[in-house]
């Protein structure tokens, strides 16, 4: 695919990876739709996207909520015209052990609030979307792709059972899509990243970074343009499809 001149719609468009990776595809040319919760971000997001070279345009939506998803694609349709790519990039964490057991009782267990809403997001959110997506490509006979944004932790980690959960399961949608929608054109995958250096994780005490570093074959966490260009590259190959690209510098979860 080409970027220029296509509209490509990023999910969580607002900060952290979701920006970076809208700003890199902004500088071929391409028109972007950043969805999110919160107008300063957003408006922070669009603002980069056009002085990096591509227009944009924010939608405010609760990805988790359907009406609101349809309302949002309605809207850049009326804007742009055709939606050529997805990047479903929207996740929240709810951190915790399933049962946290100490001096003979159970201290804690996490909560169907805690799980539920991690679910809510990252699982069910990539899939309106998708289904949002695709339908419109279809219906507009367009080439598109869709990339989901899985995760490291994928394979499962510790004190993320809803997370792990989610982020194993929009892998698997990627592939499964990748799959019932090549009739149409449609290609789709997923990057799983490993430790980046979104505004979150650098808001971690230094020493608990030091230790997460230390754990990585190539002892750096990965910068949010690092992930950015796989997306670039994944839209720009129209021979990747149905696969979900590791980039976690050699760690395995």
């Amino acid at each position: 695919m080409d970027l220029n001149g296509k509209t490509i719609v990023i999910t969580g468009g607002g900060q952290g990876l979701g920006r970076a990776m809208a700003v890199v595809i902004a500088k071929e040319g391409a028109n972007l739709a950043l969805i999110d919760l919160n107008d300063e971000p957003l408006d922070e997001a669009v603002q980069l996207c056009k002085d990096a070279g591509g227009d944009a345009k924010s939608y405010k939506a609760n990805v988790a909520k359907e009406d609101d998803v349809i309302a949002a694609f309605d809207a850049i349709e009326a804007d742009f015209g055709k939606i050529h790519g997805l990047v479903n990039n929207a996740g929240i964490l709810r951190d915790g052990l399933m049962i946290k057991f100490k001096d003979g009782k159970i201290e804690k267990r996490m909560s169907l609030a805690e799980w539920q809403a991690v679910i809510d997001v990252n699982l069910t959110g990539v899939f309106l979307c998708g289904r949002e997506a695709a339908s419109r490509m279809i219906e507009k006979s367009v080439a598109g792709c869709i990339i989901n944004i899985s995760s490291i932790s994928k394979a499962g980690n510790m004190g993320q059972s809803n997370y792990s959960a989610a982020k194993a399961g929009v892998a698997a949608m990627a592939t499964v899509w990748a799959k019932e929608l090549a009739r149409y054109g449609i290609r789709a995958a997923a990057i799983a990243p490993g430790f980046i250096a979104t505004e979150m994780v650098a808001s971690m005490k230094p020493e608990a970074l030091e230790k997460m570093a230390a754990g990585i074959p190539l002892k750096r966490l990965g910068e949010p343009e690092e992930v950015a260009h796989t997306a670039k590259f994944i839209f720009e190959n129209d021979y990747v499809s149905g696969r979900v690209i590791e980039l976690d510098a050699g760690l395995r979860l």
